[in-house]
């Protein structure tokens, strides 16, 4: 089954990734059920984040990289 992951508008390299290993990667506000999203940690009211909510894993991608975001998903669906 393939899993859905949002991610946030600038992290190139992490759809990237998440594409490379056969992931669904969509838009955080494209208001399609995720198994997990991704943030960049920059400022959480770009886009009006502070009104969505996810019912699912929320990665903070700021300072790792992307083989690090993509360990992160991986852990999360497993739990």
């Amino acid at each position: 089954m393939e899993r859905t992951i949002a991610v946030e508008a600038g992290l190139t390299p992490v759809r990237e990734i998440l594409k490379r290993k056969g992931y669904q990667v969509v838009d955080l506000n494209s208001g399609v059920v995720v198994d997990a999203a991704v943030i960049s940690g920059m400022d959480e009211n770009v886009m009006d984040m502070q009104d969505m909510q996810i019912d699912a894993p929320v990665i903070n991608a700021s300072g790792i990289t992307p083989e690090a975001v993509l360990r992160e998903v991986e852990n999360k669906m497993m739990h």
